[in-house]
C-alpha cells in the first residue's frame, strides 16, 4: 500500500506541476527538476533510488520507442550526416574530454573510471530539448537534427560505458574496444530488422486493432531483451525497429490501429518523460547526503562537478562548428534556397541538455569504483545545470539571434496543396470506377472531397472580421452536436435503451467533434507571418507569372457574384488578364470558371496581406 500511495503521488505530482508549467510558459522537465529537488528534503519524503535495470529496462526502451514510431525516416535520411557526427562523434569526444577533466581533478579515479563518468554525461537527452523547441518554434531542420541525435546517441554511451567497466577489470586494447563497438552497434541494427519483418508479417494478418495495440506495447522491450541477449546494443534494436514500424505503418495497419497506437504511446512516453524528471530532482538529498561521507574536500568536489559540467557545454560547442562547416558542408535550405546560418549552429550546439539516460547509466559504474558517489553527483549537477542554464536561456537566445520560427502560412499552402494533388489523384480513381449511381452517391462524395479541400484552403484566408465558410460550418456543427449529446445523455439516463446502444452513438458523436476543423487560431496566426513565397515546386506558369504586389488594389468585388446575386467568400486576380473572380470556397467559384474559359493558368489572392500564387495547371501554389 506504500508504494501505491508513492506511485500516485508522483503521478499526480507530475500532472499538476505539468499543468502550472504550461500555464506559466516554462518548461515542465525544468520545473520537475527544481520541485523534486526541493521535495527531497522535505521531511517524511521517502528516499529514491533509480535502479540501473529498472531505467535501462522499464523506461528506456518505451520512450526511445515513442520518439522512433514518430520520428520521420525520410528526414532522418536526410540529414543522417549531421545527426551521425553527433550521435557517435561528440559522444567519443565528450567522453574522451570529461575523462580528461575527472582523471585529472580527483585523486584514486583511474583512467577506466573516468572515461565511464565521460560516458555517462555525453549523451544529451532530447526530450527537453524539443519540448523547448517546438514551444519557442525552432526551425524544424534543428529539431529533427536533435530528435535524431537523441535517438542513437544513448546507444554509443551505454556501448562506451560497457567497454570502460570492462577495460576496468581486464585490461583490454583499443582494437577489442572498436571490435565490441561494432559488434554492439551492428547486432543492434540487425536485431532491429529482424523485430521490425517478423512484426511486419504479424501485423498483416492482424484485424483487431485491440490485438494490434497490445503488441506494439510488447515490441520494444522484446527488441531490447533479444539485443542485449545476443550482447548487441539494445537501444539501437529499438530504435531501428520504431523507425521501421513508424514509416511504413500506412502500409501494415489499420486506420484504427495507427490512432489507437499514436494516442496510447503520445500519453505513455509524456507520463514517463515526467515522472523520471521528477524522479532525477527526488535523488538530489541522498546523493549529497553520501558525498558528505566522502574524503575528497568540499571545494574539490564543487570543482570537479563545475568544471565537468563547463567541459560537457564547451565541449560540445568545439565540436558543433568544425563539424558542421568543414565535415557536413551543409546545403542550401530547400524552402529558402539558403545556407544555415551560424545561428543555427549555435543554437544546435547550446540544445544539449542531459537527462534521464545520463543519472540512470551513472548507477551502472560497479559500487566498488573508488569515489563512485561523487561521480553521481558529477552526473547529477550536469544533468540538473544543463536543464536549468542551457534550457531556461535557450528561448533568450533564439529570440536574439533572430532564428526564423516555422511559417504557419508555408504549413497551410503545404497542407491544402497536398490535400489537393491527393483528392486529385482520388476523383481520378473514382472516375476509372464507372460507377452506376442512380441515388447520386458520386456527386456528394465530389462535394464532401470539395468541402474538405476549401477547408485547408481557407485557412490561408486573412480577411479580417469575417468568418469563413468551414468556420461557420464548424461552429454550427459544434452547437448542434451539444445539443445532440445532451439530449443522448437524457435517453440514457431514463434507462429506456440499451447502454451499448447509447455508448455507440456518443462515441460517433466523439469522432464528429474531433475532426471538426476549427482553425480561427491558426487563421490569426497566418495573418500575422504572411510574407512572399517561393515556389514549392518547379512549375513553368509559377516562374513565370511574378507575384503582383498591387494584385488586391481595386479588387472590391466578384462581377459575376454581384450578377448572379450570390456571395463571395475572397477574391482572385488572374495574372494574364487581370480578370478578378472568387475563390473555391464560394458559391459560383468563378476564378475556377475563368480558368477554364480562357485558360490563363495562374491567379493570386487578391486580398490584402496575401501574395500566394495558385496554377490551376500543375496545382501547385507560391
Amino acid at each position: 500500500m506504500e508504494i501505491a500511495l508513492i506511485l500516485v503521488g508522483l503521478a499526480v505530482a507530475v500532472l499538476v506541476v505539468t499543468g502550472l508549467s504550461e500555464r506559466a510558459g516554462i518548461p515542465a522537465p525544468l520545473s520537475l527538476i527544481v520541485v523534486g529537488t526541493v521535495a527531497s528534503y522535505l521531511p517524511g519524503m521517502p528516499e529514491v533510488h533509480l535502479e540501473a535495470e529498472v531505467v535501462l529496462l522499464g523506461l528506456l526502451p518505451p520512450l526511445l520507442y515513442s520518439a522512433a514510431l514518430s520520428t520521420s525516416l525520410v528526414d532522418f535520411n536526410a540529414n543522417r550526416r549531421p545527426i551521425l557526427l553527433l550521435s557517435v562523434g561528440l559522444v567519443v569526444f565528450t567522453t574522451a574530454g570529461v575523462a580528461l577533466v575527472v582523471h585529472s581533478l580527483v585523486p584514486g579515479v583511474g583512467w577506466a573510471a573516468a572515461f565511464a563518468i565521460g560516458a555517462v554525461v555525453a549523451p544529451p537527452d532530447a526530450v527537453a530539448a524539443t519540448a523547448v523547441g517546438r514551444r519557442i518554434g525552432l526551425p524544424r531542420r534543428i529539431v529533427t537534427i536533435l530528435e535524431g541525435e537523441s535517438l542513437l546517441n544513448d546507444a554509443t554511451a551505454l556501448v562506451a560505458l560497457r567497454t570502460a567497466i570492462a577495460a576496468g577489470g581486464v585490461g583490454i586494447t583499443a582494437t577489442e574496444v572498436g571490435r565490441d563497438f561494432l559488434v554492439a552497434a551492428g547486432g543492434g541494427v540487425v536485431t532491429g530488422v529482424a523485430v521490425f519483418l517478423v512484426v511486419a508479417k504479424v501485423r498483416r494478418r492482424i484485424h483487431d486493432h485491440l490485438i494490434d495495440t497490445a503488441l506494439s506495447l510488447v515490441v520494444p522491450f522484446a527488441a531490447y531483451v533479444i539485443a542485449e541477449e545476443v550482447h548487441a546494443s539494445g537501444v539501437i534494436a529499438v530504435v531501428i525497429a520504431g523507425l521501421f514500424l513508424g514509416h511504413k505503418a500506412p502500409l501494415l495497419q489499420s486506420a484504427q490501429s495507427r490512432v489507437a497506437e499514436r494516442t496510447n504511446w503520445r500519453t505513455i512516453a509524456f507520463v514517463l518523460e515526467n515522472a523520471v524528471f521528477l524522479l532525477i530532482g527526488l535523488q538530489a538529498a541522498s546523493l549529497i547526503e553520501d558525498v558528505g561521507r566522502s574524503s575528497l574536500s568540499g571545494g574539490r568536489v564543487v570543482a570537479v562537478c563545475g568544471l565537468t559540467l563547463v567541459a560537457v557545454v564547451v565541449l560540445r560547442m568545439l565540436w558543433v562548428f568544425p563539424a558542421r562547416y568543414l565535415i557536413v558542408r551543409p546545403s542550401a535550405d530547400p524552402d529558402s534556397g539558403q545556407l544555415p546560418p551560424p545561428s543555427y549552429t549555435f543554437l544546435l550546439g547550446w540544445a544539449g541538455m542531459r537527462g534521464v539516460v545520463t543519472l540512470a547509466a551513472a548507477f551502472v559504474i560497479p559500487v566498488e569504483t573508488e569515489h563512485r558517489e561523487v561521480l553521481l553527483l558529477v552526473a547529477f549537477t550536469v544533468v540538473a545545470g544543463t536543464l536549468l542554464i542551457q534550457g531556461l536561456s535557450l528561448p533568450w537566445i533564439a529570440r536574439r539571434l533572430r532564428v526564423p520560427s516555422p511559417d504557419p502560412l508555408d504549413d497551410a499552402l503545404a497542407r491544402a496543396t497536398l490535400l489537393q494533388q491527393a483528392s486529385k489523384s482520388g476523383l481520378a480513381r473514382l472516375e476509372s470506377m464507372g460507377i452506376d449511381d442512380p441515388h447520386g452517391v458520386v456527386e456528394l462524395i465530389r462535394q464532401r472531397v470539395d468541402q474538405r479541400n476549401f477547408a485547408a484552403w481557407e485557412r490561408l484566408s486573412t480577411t479580417v472580421d469575417e468568418e469563413s465558410p468551414s468556420d461557420l460550418y464548424a461552429r454550427v456543427r459544434l452547437a448542434m452536436i451539444e445539443a445532440e449529446r445532451e439530449r443522448v445523455l437524457q435517453i440514457r439516463s431514463s434507462g429506456t435503451t440499451p447502454a451499448d446502444v447509447v455508448a455507440d452513438v456518443l462515441a460517433l458523436l466523439d469522432v464528429e467533434e474531433s475532426m471538426l476543423d476549427v482553425a480561427t487560431e491558426e487563421r490569426a496566426e497566418v495573418r500575422s507571418t504572411a510574407r512572399t513565397r517561393r515556389p514549392m515546386d518547379e512549375c513553368d506558369h509559377l516562374l513565370s507569372h511574378p507575384v503582383d504586389p498591387d494584385a488586391a488594389d481595386g479588387a472590391d468585388s466578384c462581377a459575376r457574384c454581384l450578377a448572379d446575386g450570390t456571395r463571395w467568400v475572397a477574391l482572385r486576380r488572374c495574372l494574364d488578364c487581370g480578370h478578378v473572380g472568387c475563390c473555391d470556397s464560394s458559391p459560383g467559384q468563378h476564378a475556377t470558371a475563368h480558368f477554364h474559359d480562357s485558360g490563363h493558368p495562374v491567379m493570386q489572392s487578391a486580398e490584402a496581406g496575401e501574395d500566394w500564387r495558385w496554377c490551376y495547371a500543375h496545382h501547385l501554389t507560391a
